[in-house]
């Protein structure tokens, strides 16, 4: 088999990837996301899912880090340096500079074209002369905001040295400067190496811009980058050039351009490499599940590393000359200061360095992959090769360029050999490569002491039985890795307690607000009452019908407190799957349960206490564009529901501790800045219909139809959470707030009808007729209903809305309507 030892230079995919990929690919469409049909939401929703699994991946959130695609660590660092908002040479303020570790990617010192070409003065800082720069500016020198850039790597690509993470705050607070300069200064973590093999949480290492490339993470997809931007720094990002989807509006007859507001929908020009993004959550599904984590990662191949320098830095020819010179900064006892790296060259028995292209082609004879060269950091390589510039500069006129085959100029390295190890790596990698440079360079004699001198590596992060070589691997020839099986969450915590009956002091409350804040009825006008109420627990799911029901913060008590996802943790609604409302949950206070039912299944239950214990999976995901807190229920209600829609999806709650400020819509009106915390639902808190507008619209429908629609199938079409019963139809449009016993709401809006109407909710069959005939009746417009949102009271006690409760509305001109001569209000209680 072969031996891969260039796992910096990319990762290696396990086959479960790809089979987990093209599975997804089979059973899902992908559509342009800047489109707007169902293909495209759901690629637009998935791909939003996968910035919070990068984000929950580098131990961070959305409030602090914006993630930007990109094609590559190389693209991302090109757009930093053409955004960042420098000040050039000749302006009457400090100037910026851009200052970066020699110890860096071609790709950073790159950055420098572009900074030369805005007038930008660039200081290369040698690793040893950031270490000495610890005196602080003048006081009167701090409080310049003259913005400058420090760009170092967290781990070399050429030796796999760790640089301090702590050298992000010390330079951002002042403790640490590169250069002594009145100024801001603003860090780039050059993640690209260090993320490969090792856990980064940007909650305590705050870098400004963290650039990385994910086939170094997970070997596919390739051509697929990020930058992560630190929230703080985004907006101060400057950008000329706008390409497809990042404008909110532009004339292209005169000089007009409006971005978008997100920050990742401005940088990210054109569409995005939407299947590769897709792909990137299986690989950390796939990551997770053969590894544990980065942790053990980390601890892997460091062991690896630590037991193969130990050996090689032990071999010795006969004249106790060694076989190797190891070009590293440490002794490979800390994996904090050391990664997977061993950057080498071969000796003869007088320490005369072999080619590396020798070396190269010697290892490729023994199936051995290794990396040969400077590896695109010529700082480094100048660093510990002992180069000059004049050297440099002698071999390119010798006829030496970067990635070529001349390994010595006038008997001197050009390069070097560099060696380095993945989470697939294993023990037996390490002894084949050792094997390979003993029985090459050492007679048997000699070769017998450094194997009994060291022992195998220890380590619990990648068992052995993880990994193992297999040739007839189809899609990943190198290795194969067997999956594990996921194990079931564990039961859930109970925590939240249940709403209470109304006590006499709330009673009075009510009272009180009643007589102050709710408007009056129309002149001679009928009386408006509830007709239904509906919640509907799991998004997307069957009504629960009710005749009274709690009002929570939210809305509806328990409404819509749950989704069902796909396998990419994307919530899945009726229009990508319409079995959806053929599961049937209803709530029970008492027991505290949600019932699931389903034709042909067994009753299942998810108890209606919160799971938010340590054993729970807190995840981000996206309704409508809302960001939320959720948690997984576990694997016996996802097998449940993978079984009856015939594909894999989990459920998932909205986290109770997160709701406030996970999911809120400012709403205007309500009162100064009020924040209405919202369940998972798409717009607001309340739908609102009315039976006369369904009736009315029932006549349109009936005369394209063959066969007529019920009333009561129409209704629960719509899906609303409130269904009156007024005299006229669409008055309710006319509204700009309404009122129910002691519950306000505000209008904030007409319903804009989807496809979901055209479903029918007892069978789950389509009829397209529905929504045509709407948008006839309503003159193109597909509005029915409207949205509402409720201002709680300030009170602990819960409210409760009760079918035969009085409707009483103010319109939108907010001319109060009389009440009507007879007929007392109802009052819910």
């Amino acid at each position: 088999g072969i031996t891969y030892l260039d796992h910096a230079g990319s990762a290696l995919f396990p086959e479960s990837l790809l089979k987990a990929f093209t599975d997804d690919l089979r059973n899902n469409v992908y559509g342009n996301p800047h489109s707007q049909n169902i293909s495209s939401k759901l690629t637009y929703d998935t791909i939003e899912h996968v910035r919070y699994r990068i984000l929950q991946h580098f131990h961070t959130t959305a409030e602090d880090y914006t993630i930007i695609f990109t094609s590559g660590c190389t693209a991302a660092l090109k757009l930093i340096a053409e955004s960042f908002p420098w000040i050039p040479e000749g302006t009457k303020q400090p100037r910026s500079r851009f200052c970066y570790l020699t110890d860096s990617h071609t790709s950073v010192v790159g950055m420098r074209g572009i900074t030369a070409s805005m007038n930008v003065l660039s200081v290369p800082i040698k690793p040893k002369e950031i270490l000495l720069a610890k005196s602080r500016l003048p006081a009167e020198e701090q409080n310049c905001t003259t913005p400058h850039l420090f760009s170092y790597p967290a781990q070399s690509n050429f030796s796999g040295t760790k640089y301090p993470l702590s050298w992000i705050q010390d330079i951002k607070s002042g403790k640490l400067c590169p250069i002594k300069i009145p100024g801001k200064w603003f860090v780039l973590l050059d993640a690209a190496s260090y993320v490969s093999s090792s856990p980064l949480d940007l909650g305590v290492h705050q870098a400004d811009f963290i650039p990385i490339s994910f086939y170094k993470i997970f070997g596919f997809p390739t051509g697929l980058g990020a930058l992560l931007v630190n929230n703080r720094i985004a907006p101060l990002l400057r950008k000329t050039y706008f390409g497809g989807g990042t404008a909110a509006a532009y004339l292209a007859g005169e000089d007009f351009y409006v971005p978008r507001k997100s920050i990742s929908e401005r940088f990210e020009d054109g569409t995005v490499s939407f299947l590769d993004i897709i792909a990137l959550k299986h690989g950390f599904d796939v990551l997770e599940k053969l590894t544990g984590g980065m942790e053990k990662i980390k601890q892997h191949t460091f062991a690896l590393a630590h037991y193969t320098y130990t050996v090689l830095s032990n071999l010795k020819y006969a004249n106790g000359a060694p076989v190797v010179r190891i070009y590293s900064d440490t002794d490979f006892s800390n994996p904090d200061v050391q990664g997977p790296i061993i950057n080498f060259n071969v000796l003869d028995e007088n320490g005369e360095v072999l080619g590396f292209s020798q070396v190269d082609s010697m290892a490729s004879l023994h199936n051995i992959q290794v990396r040969t060269g400077c590896f695109c950091n010529t700082g480094a390589c100048q660093m510990h090769l002992d180069m000059s510039n004049e050297d440099i500069q002698r071999n390119l006129q010798a006829g030496h360029v970067c990635g070529d085959n001349i390994d010595l100029v006038d008997g001197r390295p050009t390069g070097s050999v560099r060696i380095s190890f993945g989470y697939m790596s294993s023990f037996e990698d390490a002894q084949t490569f050792l094997n390979f440079i003993i029985a090459t360079r050492l007679s048997k004699s000699d070769a017998e002491i450094p194997f009994q001198s060291v022992r195998k590596p220890t380590t619990e992060s990648v068992p052995d039985e993880h990994l193992s070589f297999n040739n007839a691997d189809k899609l990943s020839p190198i290795l194969q890795i067997s999956d594990r099986e996921l194990g079931d969450n564990p039961s859930e915590t109970q925590t939240t307690g249940s709403w209470q009956l109304l006590e006499p002091e709330a009673e009075s409350m009510r009272a009180a607000v009643s007589k102050t804040a709710v408007p009056a009825f129309r002149k001679g006008g009928k009386p408006i009452t509830v007709a239904k109420i509906y919640l509907y627990p799991i998004k997307s799911c069957s009504a629960f019908e009710v005749t009274e029901w709690p009002v929570g913060n939210q809305g509806l008590l328990y409404d819509r407190n749950w989704m069902v996802v796909n396998q990419n943790g994307v919530c899945m609604t009726q229009k990508q799957e319409p079995r959806l409302c053929l599961v049937n949950p209803s709530i029970d206070l008492k027991q505290k349960i949600m019932v699931i039912q389903a034709e042909g299944m067994d009753p299942t239950a998810v108890s209606l206490e919160d799971n938010t214990g340590k054993e729970a999976v807190i995840c981000e995901s996206k309704v409508c564009s809302h960001r939320v807190k959720t948690y997984d229920c576990g694997e016996r209600i996802a097998g449940w529901l993978s079984a009856f829609l015939g594909r894999p999806c989990r459920l998932i709650r909205q986290s109770s501790d997160m709701k406030s400020k996970s999911h809120q819509k400012n709403t205007k009106g309500l009162s100064p800045a009020t924040n209405i915390s919202l369940s998972l639902v798409n717009e607001a808190q309340y739908l609102l219909i009315n039976v006369a507008s369904i009736l009315q619209l029932k006549e349109h429908i009936s005369a394209r139809l063959k066969e007529p629609l019920e009333t009561e199938e129409l209704i629960r079409r719509f899906r609303a959470n409130i269904v009156i019963s007024a005299p006229e139809s669409f008055e309710e449009e006319e509204w700009a707030e309404i009122s129910i016993g002691a519950l306000q709401f505000q209008v904030v809006g007409p319903c804009s009808r989807c496809q979901i109407i055209c479903i029918d909710q007892q069978s789950g069959g389509r009829n397209k007729e529905i929504l045509q005939s709407l948008s006839a009746a309503r003159g193109r417009k597909t509005n029915f209903g409207i949205y509402l949102m409720n201002q709680p009271l300030r009170s602990s006690i819960s409210d409760i809305l009760s079918v035969g409760s009085q409707v009483l509305p103010v319109l939108k001109e907010n001319t109060e309507i009389q009440p009507p001569t007879s007929s007392e209000e109802k009052c819910s209680g």
